[in-house]
């Protein structure tokens, strides 16, 4: 079987089956996590029995991963620069995917052993940061070249700024059913404002009426859907580096790429030239000189903004008369995605210029999507198998998380339309993180949505709760980065 991969040595293999074991660990323990949130609401008000809607959450959640595309996969590998990304297949790359999945594997497993909603997508984010910076490090670079920085501010925006959407988004949601006539305590029965266990005891049916069950259900998979689409990307874009880690030359480019794609990515670098030529006044003017170094095979390869047009030449000479990917060899496989990769970044680096007139950025933006259409993708079994993890972390942990995020976030349990607001607001927040490619986290999410609308409910916030989440949401970047960090550093001394 490894011979099919050009995996010779039975310890490569071994290797790889661990990466992949480590991935897959990690997302099974992100089911614990954030695929729980998705069904917490709706067990804990009883909506569904617990067995139905984990099922329901596992099969949405991989409708999610399938049809959800690849963006937020490549937004978290991209945190990685270029320099990094495209020398991954060295033994140091393969000790920063070890390094980041362990310390995100530890830290994961402890918030959840205690029952606390922490953020998957943070701890891998801050995972990816402390190896980035570590790279840069050990290689006498400067912190800031460490990793993409742009893209890390984009990223971290949106996860510092979807909870504090969520908690008001969910309050004001949950203000305007109280005051809709419609479902104002005064026109309409109270039961939607009950908790469940008093519904329990004054011997009421134990399931909630039927609009609210249906919203509650309704959202549940909605919520799993969206989490599925962007958390469940994060485990793509992971096993994506392990396969171009260990196996390069099957996975820097996709294989199954059509005749008509590989004509477009190669019609996108004939443009790409065109562009340069066209703007060389306003770009030799910004863009300082660099030094070209003397190629060294012992060195890892770097992008240079200086060689740009010689980068343009090599892939077109490459792609010359190519129909699939497969009519190339290994090295020109890895060199074709070397250059794909170095004319992206520069695309990038060159589309923030104030000096380049708007069309022309929008042309280089157009451009950009083609030039990473054969680089940005995922196999079809990738993506199910991440998919499958999700399904049994929830199957296995669902109830640490449910417990929490139903009974201890507020002083009193949540009420049918609290389920609902909270629901509703993860579901828009999340799915318009999707729409721009960013990642967020459903934990927190959903768990500030659930608080925002205790405080509309003036039912009041548990305190120990709450102040476990806030610990957890503001330690897990440091502590993952410095965990990463710590391994990395260590790995690289023996690798």
């Amino acid at each position: 079987m490894f011979e099919y991969f050009g995996i010779t040595s039975i310890g490569m293999g071994a290797s790889l089956i661990l990466a992949l074991a480590f991935v897959l660990a990690f997302e099974v323990i992100n089911g614990f996590h954030d695929t729980a949130n998705a069904v917490a609401t709706v067990i804990y008000t009883r909506a569904m029995s617990p067995y139905r809607a984990v099922m329901l959450s596992g099969v949405f959640n991989f409708l999610g991963v399938l049809l959800g595309g690849v963006g937020v996969a490549y937004a978290i590998v991209h945190l990685l620069p270029v320099e990094l990304l495209i020398n991954v297949d060295s033994g140091r790359g393969l000790a920063m995917i070890f390094s980041l999945l362990a310390a995100a594997i530890a830290w994961n497993l402890g918030t959840w052993y205690f029952g606390i909603p922490a953020s998957s997508s943070h701890t891998l984010i801050g995972s990816i940061l402390g190896v980035g910076m570590t790279n840069a490090v050990l290689n006498h670079l400067s912190v800031a070249q460490g990793v993409n920085w742009q893209k890390a501010i984009d990223v971290l925006l949106s996860l510092i700024v979807s909870p504090i959407v969520g908690f008001m988004v969910a309050g004001l949601i949950l203000v305007g059913l109280k005051r809709w006539q419609p479902f104002s305590r005064m026109h309409s029965t109270p039961k939607m404002y009950v908790p469940p266990e008093q519904r329990v005891d004054r011997k009421i049916r134990k399931k909630p009426p039927f609009w609210n069950r249906l919203v509650l259900v309704f959202t549940a998979i909605t919520v799993s859907f969206v989490h599925g689409s962007n958390d469940g990307q994060k485990g793509v874009g992971l096993i994506m580096l392990v396969l171009i880690c260990f196996v390069p030359t099957h996975y820097v480019l996709d294989l199954a790429a059509s005749p008509y794609r590989i004509e477009r990515t190669r019609d996108a670098a004939a443009h790409m030239r065109h562009f340069y030529q066209r703007n060389q006044t306003q770009l030799s003017q910004t863009v300082p000189p660099e030094q070209t170094r003397i190629d060294d095979p012992s060195q890892p390869y770097r992008c240079e903004v200086a060689r740009t047009a010689e980068t343009i030449d090599n892939l077109l000479l490459n792609l010359q008369g190519i129909s699939t990917y497969r009519d190339l060899g290994d090295m020109q496989r890895v060199q074709v995605r070397r250059d794909l990769l170095c004319l992206d970044d520069m695309a990038r680096r060159v589309g923030k210029l104030a000096n380049i007139d708007g069309k022309e950025k929008s042309d280089l933006d157009a451009l950009r999507k083609d030039l990473t259409a054969t680089t940005e993708y995922a196999p079809i079994w990738v993506i199910m198998a991440i998919a499958l993890a999700l399904g049994l972390g929830t199957i296995i942990g669902w109830k640490r998380v449910v417990l929490t995020v139903g009974g201890r976030i507020g002083k009193e349990g949540m009420t049918y339309a609290q389920g609902m607001a909270a629901q509703v607001t993860a579901t828009l927040a999340i799915g318009a993180a999707n729409l721009y490619s960013l990642p967020v986290s459903t934990t927190h999410v959903l768990s500030s949505g659930v608080a925002g609308t205790m405080v509309a409910n003036r039912s009041g916030l548990h305190g120990g709760t709450v102040r476990a989440i806030v610990i957890a949401w503001v330690l897990t970047f440091p502590a993952a980065m410095v965990m990463a960090a710590a391994i990395y550093w260590l790995a690289a001394q023996v690798v």
